[in-house]
């Protein structure tokens, strides 16, 4: 009897610069014992690398990679990948779904619209004026706008349902996700936004999408709506979100993601009071919980297969 010998594992290298990349590499060898990993910037002769796993990793930095097969993202955003000129249209793409990070995605977002349900600025300010007085806040009579309907949206949006809001999801196909009433297409869009006093944007930043979150939009939310931008600060024309909070029509946002990261020091963000910024930490990747699932995508590439999520580059994500 004759068996086949197990492909051997793509040459592999973590271009993920500000990460810890020593323990992305412990993680992944431990998860796949025997794969070469190398680090960025050592990645010795670069004609051999053939798997590159990334997170914004600087312009030419996949430069002479000519036996580059895969490319896999640390996260579930793929713009990276999309828009970097050295990864050709043979490169097959993955992105990384990770049930630790939906997790990590689900609480920050509950968190999120939970303290707009309750008024917790409200209350904030008033204990800093020495106000002892009860608010009217909206409760579960609070409307949520789900704006992405993937892996992460979906979750988020039970979570939600399952906590007595009303929630409502938008996405650009249609999607069945239980106890969420499901939308799609512009005329479901703007149904969503219609009914909506806080909008959760959890969408891949595709050209259908950037800039999306406009004066327009803003316009079309009910007085008095909030916002919280979970997945990419290039969904958000800031100028207009800012002259929505400062004219009224929003009352507040919440902000994980900007356009530009680090958040510049001055911008208007950092001080303005109907805003809560955090620095893009909804989500983490986690290299103890996300190896196995890297390791298992180069196992499948290795073997000729698709990675276990695979990325479409005609709809960007």
């Amino acid at each position: 009897m004759t068996t086949s010998a197990t492909p051997r594992l793509p040459v592999t290298a973590i271009i993920a610069p500000g990460w810890d990349q020593p323990r992305w590499q412990r993680a992944l060898m431990a998860a796949a014992p025997g794969l070469e990993v190398r680090l960025w910037p050592d990645l010795g002769d670069v004609s051999e690398i053939e798997a590159v796993l990334l997170w914004k990793q600087p312009a030419g930095a996949l430069a002479g990679m000519s036996r580059l097969g895969l490319a896999q993202s640390l996260g579930a955003g793929v713009e990276h990948l999309l828009n970097d000129p050295a990864i050709g249209d043979h490169v097959v793409l993955g992105r990384a779904v990770d049930p630790a990070m939906t997790g990590e995605m689900v609480r920050f977002v509950v968190h999120a619209v939970l303290a707009v349900s309750v008024d917790a600025a409200g209350y904030r300010a008033q204990q800093a004026a020495g106000l002892w007085e009860e608010r009217s806040v909206p409760g579960g009579a609070l409307r949520v706008g789900m704006l992405g309907l993937g892996e992460l949206g979906a979750a988020a949006a039970q979570a939600l349902a399952g906590l007595g809001f009303t929630v409502t999801g938008w996405s650009r196909s249609a999607r069945q996700v239980a106890g969420v009433t499901c939308l799609s297409g512009a005329e479901g869009l703007d149904r969503l936004i219609a009914g909506t006093d806080c909008l959760v944007n959890l969408l891949p930043l595709t050209d259908e999408t950037r800039g999306l979150i406009d004066a327009a939009l803003l316009a079309r939310l009910p007085q008095g709506a909030h916002l919280v931008n979970v997945a990419r600060g290039g969904h958000v024309v800031e100028a207009d979100l800012l002259a929505a909070l400062d004219d009224g029509r929003l009352a507040s946002a919440t902000l994980d993601v900007t356009a530009v990261e680090p958040l510049p020091q001055g911008h208007p963000f950092w001080s303005h009071p109907k805003i809560v910024l955090t620095p893009h930490v909804a989500a983490a990747s986690t290299p103890e919980t996300m190896a196995p699932i890297l390791a298992e995508s180069l196992r499948r590439h290795a073997a000729g297969r698709p990675p276990l999520d695979p990325v479409e580059r005609t709809r960007g994500y």
